[in-house]
């Protein structure tokens, strides 16, 4: 066999992934929060784009409708659904938004202007939508109390302490050795958010120089700080530093601290027997620990919760169906500026300059159709889940049907991959409060008749009711819960319900019964 060089011709069929699918693709898997830093960004290093601060003109009517419109110059559905295949998804239009119907099955929209008229300055695409229109033609900005010198309101608020620099200060009250004050610094750096200490002495006493022995002088010396159980290197020694503190460290509590496991399995036989003490005395020092703090680190801990900002609103129409759309006042709303454009174009020269002003514009068209896109594709698949999940809505958990994403995914004719994406990190507001639209996602549990699957976070919730409802004399065993389910005609294995429960985080048949009966 001779190898020769030589030339074939082959045709073949490949999906390139260009810049603004995967701006798609990444714009579609963002929360609103994260798509308007995005946005932010955007507006800095692209002079054509600008930020849409009204969508209602002169005559008051709702510009920036039409969020079911795809745009001419969009990439075709095939495309898309071909990058799906590939662990890609999304569809590129213009930014926009709108409420719709899901009963009806009609969406409020019209179709976007994409000239710009002669009077107006950009071509602004925005939201709209039933329940937007009236937060539009509105801006922030900033209040000014006084003179420009004055500092704002929020320079002026106090900063709160941070539990190393409490530790700091107690250390310098406490020590005045200067080597014992190098050891009690580090000592505060292996605290943890709870307020121990965390870290091998050996290795500390290593790098100081010094010997272990001197380092737990100055540990004890730290333990004498406010609030009381800080230094501890578990949870024994935490709970006896703040019972020592109220002088209830006494032979019998110490007892008790060292078999703290046997209090965990509610065993009160076995912690009267070590602790020697009658039942009266165990509940009354049961009751003190349960007053104890196992983790004083947290009073140290000012981290504000922030409260979760949904996605899509949902809410009752005036004929009793569902009315679903995108949350405005978190949606970035932004414009291109192709009269600017035009302007700065005939007045370049060189080709350089040219072909920037050329990418400028095409980057900042092609995000304002991925926004819009980007915002049909939610609206979809979230009116696809509620008109699915309708029964959850109005029954509660116990209605929840069982859903996958291609359930979703063939309704709307997308791919699952785009579903998935969708329903990341996105949360929904409706009547019965806040969820992440993963959670409407559920696998199936048998029933016992055809076809009668059950949600399996709907059958979490009925053994839940079922323990909370118990009798505390007849507790209710792993197996006599499959009874009970079983006569409700659902099929589900005892090792099934094992994991429910232990997912609920209910203790088992044995110690709900130890801790019913010892009254704890």
């Amino acid at each position: 066999m001779s190898m020769t060089p030589r030339l074939d011709l082959r045709q073949s069929q490949s999906l390139v992934m260009t810049p603004q699918l995967q701006q798609a693709i990444k714009l579609l898997q963002l929360t609103n929060i994260e798509l308007s830093a995005y946005v932010e960004q955007e507006l800095e290093q692209n002079p054509l784009l600008e930020r849409g601060e009204s969508g209602i003109t002169e005559t008051g009517e709702v510009r920036g409708e039409g969020i079911n419109e795809v745009a001419s110059d969009a990439l075709p559905q095939s495309e898309i659904d071909a990058a799906q295949s590939g662990d890609t998804a999304d569809t590129l239009t213009r930014s926009g938004e709108t409420g719709q119907d899901i009963d009806g099955g009609q969406s409020m929209d019209s179709d976007i202007d994409n000239d710009w008229s002669s009077d107006s300055p950009a071509n602004d695409v925005g939201p709209s939508g039933e329940g937007a229109y009236e937060n539009w033609g509105t801006s922030t900005g900033t209040v000014s109390y006084g003179g420009d010198d004055l500092p704002g309101l929020e320079q002026t608020l106090a900063c709160e302490e941070s539990m190393r620099d409490h530790m700091l200060q107690e250390l310098g009250i406490l020590i005045d050795t200067p080597m014992q004050r190098l050891i009690g610094v580090h000592l505060i750096d292996m605290l943890d958010e709870a307020g121990y200490v965390q870290g091998s002495f050996d290795e500390l006493a290593e790098r100081l120089g010094c010997d272990v022995s001197e380092i737990e002088t100055v540990l004890v010396m730290l333990q004498g700080v406010e609030p009381a159980g800080m230094f501890a290197r578990d949870l024994a020694e935490c709970l006896g530093l703040q019972l020592k503190e109220k002088s209830r460290l006494d032979p019998a509590m110490q007892a008790l601290l060292n078999n703290l496991e046997l209090l965990a399995k509610r065993d009160l036989k076995g912690l009267m027997k070590v602790c020697g003490v009658d039942e009266e005395d165990i509940h009354d020092m049961v009751s003190e620990i349960r007053e104890l703090d196992p983790r004083p680190g947290r009073a140290f801990n000012h981290d504000v919760a922030q409260p979760v900002i949904p996605d899509v609103l949902m809410r009752t129409g005036p004929d009793g169906s569902w009315l679903v759309e995108l949350n405005a006042e978190t949606l970035p709303r932004v414009l291109v500026n192709n009269t600017y454009y035009a302007q700065i174009h005939r007045a370049t020269q060189s080709d350089k300059d040219k072909r920037y002003i050329q990418e400028c514009l095409q980057t900042a068209n092609w995000l304002v159709k991925s926004l819009h896109q980007r915002a049909t594709t939610i609206l979809k698949v979230s009116s696809e889940i509620v008109r699915q999940q309708d029964s959850f809505f109005r029954h509660g958990v116990s209605a929840l049907k069982p859903l996958v994403l291609r359930d979703i995914a063939d309704v709307i004719e997308m791919h699952e991959s785009t579903v998935s994406r969708v329903t990341s990190n996105k949360y929904i507001s409706t009547p019965r409060g806040i969820f992440e639209l993963k959670y409407f996602f559920t696998s199936s549990v048998g029933g016992s008749g055809i076809g009668d699957g059950h949600s399996s976070e709907a059958v979490r919730q009925r053994i839940k009711d079922l323990v909370d409802a118990e009798d505390p004399k007849k507790v209710l065993s792993d197996d006599k819960l499959v009874t009970i389910l079983k006569a409700e005609g659902i099929e589900v294995a005892r090792r099934t319900v094992a994991k429910y429960r232990d997912s609920l985080s209910i203790a088992s048949s044995v110690q709900r019964r130890r801790e019913k009966s010892s009254r704890l």
